[in-house]
């Protein structure tokens, strides 16, 4: 937990795009700047521990992302299982406990195997929490819980007089953790990109022109700096 003036900052979540123009802009293919990339996500990743975030939470393929051409969904994936497995120890001796978010059923069984080796492996770790979020949407997300609760009213476990916000956030991914305080976009843009739709309700964004290859501590820092100077009052005065 890092705190500054009456902010606290837990949980920070960072949709990691530009990989691609970053590539293009030098005359490289896509899978390039992926590649790249993945220096940029353990750039943010040691960021994180050498300042004692509890949360860190990445966008890295959303369930609208299998509308790419099929040559790069291929080289992505390669490059998940490439990336993790040489990783994981890493990951594991840091004390990181890694959780991926997504529907994983849609997965290669070679990677749904090592993400769920990878998660078992680390999950009694009690430093950095890290998220990644694999064939992800926040759409799916909020249709898998109002299914979970028809299930459960179904079996008489539920009332529906009694569902409200706490039950839905009881069953939504990243539940047993703090709410997202800062969400960085990298690339331009200025959209969500149906990431964490439900739980970023009162996030604070701060978007970025940088493109991920290029994200690093200073740019990290400048985010966070920003988040500091923030008022957050939670609908009040």
């Amino acid at each position: 937990m890092i705190k500054k003036n009456k902010n606290i900052l837990n949980h920070v979540a960072i949709i990691m795009d530009g990989n691609g123009r970053w590539a293009q802009r030098r005359n490289k293919s896509r899978i390039y700047g992926h590649k790249k990339g993945v220096k940029a996500v353990l750039k943010a990743i040691n960021f994180s521990l050498c300042n004692k975030l509890n949360v860190l939470t990445l966008y890295a393929f959303s369930s609208e992302n299998w509308r790419r051409p099929i040559q790069e969904i291929l080289s992505l994936i390669k490059l998940f299982i490439c990336t993790l497995s040489s990783k994981i120890e890493f990951i594991y001796n840091n004390n990181i406990c890694l959780k991926v978010i997504g529907n994983l059923n849609q997965l290669d069984l070679k990677f749904k195997n090592l993400i769920l080796y990878s998660e078992n492996l680390t999950k009694s770790n009690t430093g950095l929490q890290l998220n990644i979020a694999i064939n992800y949407g926040g759409r799916w997300d909020i249709v898998k819980v109002i299914k979970r609760i028809v299930y459960l009213i179904q079996i008489g476990l539920l009332n529906p007089n009694e569902i409200n916000e706490n039950t839905v956030s009881s069953l939504i991914s990243l539940n047993h953790l703090p709410p997202v305080d800062l969400l960085i976009r990298t690339g331009g843009e200025y959209r969500l990109s149906n990431f964490l739709l439900w739980q970023i309700a009162y996030t604070e964004f701060y978007f970025t022109n940088i493109l991920w290859p290029d994200f690093d501590d200073k740019v990290f820092k400048i985010a966070i700096d920003a988040y500091f100077c923030r008022k957050r009052n939670f609908g009040g005065l």
